[in-house]
C-alpha cells in the first residue's frame, strides 16, 4: 500500500475534481451561476441602499445643520413661535435657532426655503449659514435677499432676480450670495422676517434647532424641554433621524435582500443536485477507492471542498456580478431600487463594504456546504463490497419513500408562519419559506410515487412509456436529486409571480374604487386653492361637480416617517373602510385611518389617539380601517370641514373633477389652465384618470422592477437546472442503454423513453413547483407583506404564467433527455456493457 499517499496527495483531487467537471461542465456551471446570482442580488441590494441611504441622510444633515436637538412641528402649520423664547431661556441650553420652512419651487423644481435668524444660526447651525458677496454683508439680512448652494447657482450671477413660487403664489428675490457647506441638496435661505412675512408664517414657526451647553445633562433637558411642549411640536434629534431614513425603505430593500437569500437557499439545492448526481455516477469508483484503502474522512472531506469550490467560485463571480448590477441600477432606476423612496437626491456613488462582500461570500459558501453535506455523507457510508456489484440506485424500488420528515418540516413553517414581526421585519415568514421549501424537497421521492401510481398501474403498448415509467418508479432516489433543483426553482419563480399579481390585481381594484372622477388636479408644492380659486374652478364651464382635498405630513412619532393628513370635503368623500364606520362619541373627533397606520401605532377601530393639529390637538376616534397602498408610512383621512374648523385653514391642494355630460376633458383642463394664475399653474399637475391610473401601474412596475428580474432568473435557473440534471443522468446510464440493446431496444425506442422520462419528470416537477409555489405566496402575501408593508391583497393566480411554466419545464426536460440520450448511445453498445462481461 506505498502508492496509496501518492494517490491521496494527487490522483484523487486531480481525478475527482477535475475530471468529472471537465466531464459535465454545464451541471457545474449551473450550480456555480446559481450561487453567484444569489450573492450578486444580495450584494447589489445591500450596495445600492447602503449607498442612497448614505447620500439621503447627508442632504437630511445639511439641511438639519447638525443641531443636537430641535423642537419640530407635527403639522403643516407649524407652532407659536412664543415658545422659542422660552426655550432659549433653558438650562443647559446654550443656543437656540428659529426656522421657517417653506416648500417651493424654482425653474420649475422643488426646494426647502430655510427661514432663518442668521446671528442665531451662527451659534447652533453654522453649516447653514449664507455667505454673502464680498461688500454686500448686509445682505443677509435684507428681506429680498436668498442664497443658494454653489451647484444651484453656478447658471446666476449675484444680483439676479430669482422667483420662488409657493402656495400658488411667486415671490422675487435678489440672489445675493451662496450656501458654502451645502451641495447636491436643494435647498434656499432667506431671513426669517422675510419667510414669514411673504409666505404668510407670520408668528408661527417650523422647529427650532437647539445646542446644548457643555456639560448639561442630555436626558434633563429633553425632559424639561418635553415638559414644555405644545400638542402641535415633538422633540427630535439625529437618532431620531437616522431612525426615520432607515424606516423610508427597510423593509422593502430587507424583502430584496431576503428574496435574495432565498434565491441562494435555491442555489443551495442545485449544488445538491449537481454534487448529488455526480456521486451517484461515481458510487463505483468511491467504492474501489474505499477498498484500496481510502478512509471515509479522505473521501468526505474530498466532497466537501468540492463543494466550498463551487461556493467559492460562485461567489467571488456574484461579488462581480453584484457590484456590476448596482453600478447600473444606479444610473438606470435610481438608488430606491424603483421604489420612490430617495426621489430627488441624486444619483448616489457605490461604495464598496468588505464587510458586506465577505458576508455575502460567506452565505455563497455556505450554501454551497449545505448542499454538499447530504450527498458527501451518503457516499462516507458506502458499502465498497455491494456497491462494486450493483452502482444503479441507492434505494430499492420496493422501498415506499418516508414523508414524515418532510411533513414535520412542514408544519415547523407553518408554525413559524403564525409569528409575528421582528423588529418590522417578517423574519419569521422568511423562516417559514425555507423550511417549507426545504419540505417540498424532501417529499419529492413520496409525491413522484403519489402522481406516477395511477400510470404505472397500467400497461401500455408503447414500450418507450412503459419503460421511462418503470425507470421512474424504480430509481426514486435519483428521480428526487434531479427535481430537487426544478421544484426549488420553480416554486420560487411560481411565488413571487403570484404576489406580483396578486399585488398588481389588488392595487387595480383600489385604483378603480378611489379614482371615480373624470380630471383630477394636483398641486405640487403646498395646498394653493384658497376659497375664491375654489369657486372659480366650481363655476367653470363642463364641470358637473369638484371635491376638493389636501394632504398635509403630520408627526405622530418623532422616530418614524411622517404619515399623510388625507382632507377631503365632504363625508361622501371619505375613503371606503373595511367595516362600516363607527360613531365617535361627544368631543371626538371621527378619522378613518389606512391599513400601514393602523398597523404601525397599533390602532384599532374604536381606539383614540392625539392628533397634533390645529392650537389645541383633538383626542382623534378611528371610526374605520382602509385600504390604501400609496403611502406605505401611514394616512389619516379626515373630512374637510372638520379640519377647517380645527385650524382655520380653507386652502386646498387637490381638486376631483366630475364632468357634465357631454363636456370634452380636454377642453375643461384648458379651461382651468386659464382660469388660473400663471404662478399656480406651473405648480399644477391636470391629469385625466385614466393617464393617472397607468401613471400609478407604471410606479407600480417600477417598483417591482427588481423582482421581475428574479422571476426571470429563477426561470433561467430553473430551465438550466432541468438541463443539466436530466443530461448528467441520462449520460451515466450508458450501460443501461447497452443492455436495452441487446435486449432488442431500437436506438429510437430508448430516445423516445428517454423523452418521456424528461416529459414525465417535468410535469411531475411542474406540479410539485406549481403547488409548492402557491403555498410560498400565501405565506409572502399573507404574512410577508402585511408584516413588512403593513397592507394586504387578495390572492390573484397568473394562470397563463402558471401553465407556461408548467409547459416550459415539460418540454425543456423532454428535449434535453433525448439530446443527452443521443450523446449516450453513440458509444458502442458492447462497450457500454464491458463492465458486466
Amino acid at each position: 500500500m506505498k502508492g496509496l499517499p501518492a494517490l491521496r496527495a494527487t490522483v484523487i483531487p486531480r481525478w475527482m475534481m477535475v475530471g468529472e467537471w471537465r466531464a459535465h461542465p454545464l451541471r457545474i456551471a449551473t450550480a456555480i451561476m446559481a450561487i453567484a446570482i444569489g450573492v450578486a442580488l444580495g450584494f447589489a441590494v445591500h450596495l445600492v441602499n447602503a449607498s442612497a441611504l448614505d447620500r439621503f441622510a447627508r442632504g437630511l444633515a445639511v439641511v438639519n445643520g447638525g443641531a443636537d436637538l430641535r423642537v419640530q412641528a407635527a403639522g403643516a402649520q407649524g407652532f407659536d413661535e412664543a415658545l422659542y423664547p422660552r426655550l432659549a431661556r433653558l438650562p443647559g441650553i446654550a443656543g437656540a435657532s428659529p426656522v421657517v420652512m417653506v416648500h417651493a419651487r424654482l425653474d420649475g423644481r422643488a426646494l426647502d426655503v430655510l427661514g432663518l435668524d442668521v446671528l442665531r444660526a451662527g451659534a447652533v447651525t453654522p453649516g447653514l449659514l449664507p455667505l454673502p458677496a464680498k461688500g454686500d454683508e448686509s445682505a443677509v439680512f435684507a428681506p429680498d435677499s436668498v442664497f443658494l448652494p454653489k451647484d444651484w447657482s453656478t447658471a446666476r450671477r449675484v444680483g439676479q432676480s430669482v422667483l420662488l413660487v409657493s402656495h400658488g403664489h411667486s415671490e422675487r428675490f435678489r440672489l445675493a450670495g451662496v450656501l458654502p457647506a451645502v451641495s447636491g441638496r436643494a435647498l434656499a435661505v432667506i431671513d426669517i422676517a422675510a419667510a414669514q412675512d411673504r409666505f404668510g408664517r407670520v408668528g408661527r414657526l417650523d422647529r427650532i434647532d437647539l445646542r446644548l451647553a457643555p456639560g448639561a445633562d442630555a436626558a434633563r433637558v429633553r425632559a424639561a424641554i418635553a415638559s414644555m411642549l405644545p400638542g402641535d411640536a415633538v422633540l427630535t434629534d439625529a437618532q431620531d433621524d437616522a431612525s426615520r431614513t432607515d424606516a423610508l425603505s427597510r423593509a422593502y430593500r430587507v424583502n430584496l435582500d431576503m428574496l435574495a437569500l432565498v434565491a441562494l437557499l435555491t442555489g443551495g439545492f442545485l449544488v445538491y443536485s449537481a454534487q448529488a448526481l455526480s456521486i451517484a455516477r461515481r458510487r463505483s469508483h468511491f467504492a474501489l477507492l474505499r477498498v484500496l484503502g481510502a478512509s471515509r474522512r479522505l473521501l468526505l472531506g474530498q466532497l466537501v471542498a468540492e463543494g466550498l469550490l463551487l461556493g467559492g467560485i460562485g461567489a467571488a463571480l456574484g461579488l462581480v456580478l453584484g457590484l456590476l448590477i448596482a453600478m447600473g441600477v444606479l444610473h438606470l432606476v435610481g438608488g430606491d431600487l424603483g421604489g420612490a423612496y430617495f426621489s430627488g437626491e441624486g444619483t448616489p456613488v457605490v461604495h464598496v463594504s468588505f464587510g458586506a462582500a465577505a458576508a455575502f461570500s460567506l452565505l455563497g459558501l455556505a450554501a454551497a456546504l449545505i448542499g454538499s453535506l447530504v450527498p458527501a455523507w451518503h457516499v462516507s457510508r458506502i458499502a465498497p463490497a455491494v456497491t462494486l456489484r450493483n452502482s444503479g440506485d441507492a434505494v430499492d424500488p420496493g422501498h415506499r419513500p418516508r414523508v414524515l420528515p418532510a411533513l414535520l418540516l412542514a408544519l415547523a413553517g407553518g408554525g413559524c408562519a403564525l409569528l409575528p414581526a421582528v423588529g418590522g421585519i417578517a423574519l419569521f415568514g422568511y423562516g417559514a419559506m425555507a423550511l417549507l421549501l426545504t419540505a417540498g424537497i424532501m417529499a419529492m421521492p413520496w409525491l413522484a410515487r403519489v402522481l406516477l401510481a395511477p400510470l404505472a398501474r397500467r400497461q401500455f403498448a408503447t414500450p418507450a412509456v412503459q419503460l421511462a415509467l418503470a425507470r421512474l418508479w424504480g430509481a426514486p432516489s435519483q428521480a428526487a436529486v434531479a427535481l430537487s433543483g426544478i421544484v426549488a426553482s420553480v416554486g420560487l419563480m411560481i411565488a413571487m409571480a403570484v404576489m406580483v399579481s396578486s399585488f398588481r390585481f389588488s392595487v387595480e381594484t383600489w385604483l378603480d374604487a378611489i379614482l371615480t372622477a373624470d380630471i383630477y388636479v394636483t398641486a405640487q408644492g403646498d395646498a394653493p386653492f384658497d376659497r375664491d380659486t375654489q369657486g372659480t374652478l366650481t363655476h367653470l364651464p363642463g364641470v358637473a361637480a369638484i371635491t376638493f382635498g389636501a394632504q398635509h405630513r403630520i408627526i405622530l412619532a418623532p422616530e418614524r416617517p411622517p404619515v399623510v393628513l388625507v382632507v377631503r370635503d365632504g363625508e361622501a368623500a371619505q375613503p371606503a373602510t373595511f367595516a362600516a364606520p363607527k360613531t365617535p362619541p361627544p368631543g371626538r373627533l371621527g378619522v378613518r385611518l389606512s391599513e400601514p397606520a393602523a398597523r404601525l401605532y397599533h390602532l384599532a377601530r374604536g381606539d383614540e389617539f392625539s392628533l397634533p393639529i390645529g392650537a389645541h390637538p383633538p383626542r382623534a376616534f378611528v371610526t374605520g380601517i382602509y385600504r390604501d397602498y400609496g403611502r406605505q408610512d401611514g394616512a389619516i383621512a379626515l373630512e374637510g370641514g372638520a379640519y377647517t374648523r380645527l385650524t382655520q385653514d380653507t386652502a386646498r391642494g387637490e381638486a376631483a373633477i366630475r364632468l357634465a355630460p357631454g363636456a370634452d376633458p380636454a377642453a375643461v383642463m384648458q379651461r382651468l389652465r386659464e382660469a388660473l394664475p400663471p404662478a399656480m399653474v406651473q405648480e399644477l399637475e391636470i391629469v385625466p384618470t385614466r393617464a393617472l391610473k397607468t401613471r400609478a401601474l407604471a410606479i407600480f412596475d417600477r417598483s417591482f422592477a427588481i423582482t421581475y428580474g428574479l422571476e426571470v432568473i429563477a426561470v433561467l435557473v430553473g430551465l438550466a437546472g432541468v438541463a443539466a440534471t436530466t443530461s448528467a443522468q441520462t449520460i451515466a446510464r450508458s450501460r443501461e442503454f447497452g443492455m436495452l440493446r441487446h435486449l432488442g431496444v431500437t436506438r429510437r425506442q430508448i430516445v423516445a423513453m428517454l423523452g418521456m422520462e424528461g416529459a414525465l419528470l417535468g410535469l411531475v416537477g411542474g406540479v410539485a413547483g406549481v403547488a409548492l409555489g402557491c403555498v410560498l405566496a400565501q405565506v409572502l402575501i399573507q404574512v410577508v407583506n402585511p408584516q413588512s408593508f403593513n397592507w394586504t391583497m387578495d390572492t390573484r393566480l397568473p394562470f397563463a404564467v402558471l401553465a407556461g411554466v408548467a409547459l416550459a419545464l415539460v418540454a425543456a426536460s423532454s428535449l434535453t433527455a433525448m439530446i443527452a440520450g443521443r450523446r449516450a448511445l453513440s458509444a458502442d453498445a458492447v462497450r457500454a456493457v464491458r463492465e458486466d462481461w
